[in-house]
């Protein structure tokens, strides 16, 4: 893995005056914690401090204790085992200067009030190597898609696990914050990623199309239900009209029946009156004509020991003229042997075809 980038730590802006007879003047920024070592004891030590010491006898260590940056940048490798860059800043402070101070060297030189030795860059150099070890202990867990979007929880966890490190806290350390600027697979794996995903586009752009063409589908089946459920709906309808109508047919016919079923009823009814009626007139004129026989044969044996000439006359009494004539002329029907002539006046013809009668005919025999 390579090295990460370390700034150079820039020893801190101190005012020196020219000595005299070895004596010099010094004075620190806000920001720089100075101690004044002398015979190997602390005689002075603080944040901005100002004064005059013997160069001869005095070390002088200034510790920064601003806001520092160390950006970093190094190749991992993920469960899957393919390397990505991890590529962040991570942000820090000096808590404790004598701590560090004692740890490391940040002794100035008293000619020139640099360092002395590289301790200073050894310290952010230590501080990237621990969010090194950290951060490849977080990305080995996880495989390279995951890691490549897992930003921000790395971020928390590394923050999280910087800030519980006994290595840190025991330089006198506070971690300030930590940013990923960025994680990457190598190019092969990027351009492998970049298809991967191109062709993930495309088949989701098929499947909204497909989506879409479908959705037209339903939408056009949807109208053709419904253009469906309304026909069938009419036709129920007309369904139901017609039934109404059948029913109403029916009952027109059922009435119609039980009417004529009335009305045959009645007619049988009155013809089996009329059955009694014709034999109760059928038996009442079987009587009259046995009174009328029994008048006739009576009446036919009181003729038969009768004259036919007193029979003849009675039967004449009552009758109307022409009846009488009608009898005449039978009467000379009967003896027309003894007949040589018959007259028949014009009137007597005019008053049969009248139907009336002046006087009765004459008759001559000659």
């Amino acid at each position: 893995m390579p090295a990460s980038r370390a700034t150079p730590v820039v020893p801190p802006r101190l005012l020196a005056l020219p000595s005299f007879f070895g004596v010099r003047f010094i004075k620190a920024e806000p920001t720089t914690y100075l101690l004044q070592y002398k015979r190997g004891r602390v005689k002075r030590e603080g944040v901005g401090l100002a004064f005059h010491y013997y160069a001869a006898t005095t070390s002088l260590v200034a510790v920064p204790i601003a806001s520092s940056d160390a950006p970093f940048i190094f190749n991992e490798t993920t469960a899957d085992f393919q390397e990505i860059t991890v590529q962040g800043q991570v942000t820090y402070r000096i808590t404790d200067p004598r701590r560090v101070a004692a740890l490391l060297n940040f002794s100035l030189d008293g000619g020139t009030y640099r360092y002395v030795s590289d301790d200073p860059d050894k310290l952010s150099e230590r501080v990237v190597n621990r969010v090194q070890v950290l951060t490849s202990k977080q990305v080995q867990r996880l495989p390279m898609r995951a890691a490549i979007r897992a930003s921000d929880a790395l971020v928390q966890q590394l923050l999280a696990d910087l800030r519980a490190s006994p290595e840190l806290d025991a330089l006198g350390l506070e971690i300030l914050g930590l940013s990923i600027l960025a994680i990457k697979p190598t190019p092969e794996s990027a351009r492998a990623l970049e298809a991967e995903a191109r062709e993930q586009l495309l088949k989701e752009a098929d499947e909204a199309l497909y989506r879409r063409r479908n959705a037209s589908i339903e939408q056009e089946r949807a109208i053709k239900e419904n253009e469906l459920g309304t026909e069938l709906a009419v036709e129920l309808k007309k369904r139901q009209i017609r039934d109404a109508e059948i029913d109403t047919q029916r009952s027109v016919l059922e009435k119609r029946n039980a009417l004529r079923a009335a009305e045959l009823e009645a007619n049988t009814a009155l013809e089996e009156r009329n059955k009694q009626l014709v034999a109760l007139r059928g038996e009442n004129q079987r009587a009259e004509s046995d009174t009328r026989a029994y008048g006739l044969e009576a009446m036919m044996k009181a003729l038969s020991t009768a004259d036919s000439k007193t029979v003849q006359a009675l039967a004449s009494i009552g009758m109307k003229p022409d009846q009488l004539i009608a009898l005449a002329f039978q009467e000379l029907a009967d003896r027309a042997e003894k007949i040589g002539q018959l007259n028949v006046s014009p009137d007597l013809l005019q008053g049969l075809l009248n139907g009336s009668a002046a006087t009765p005919p004459t008759a001559a025999r000659k």
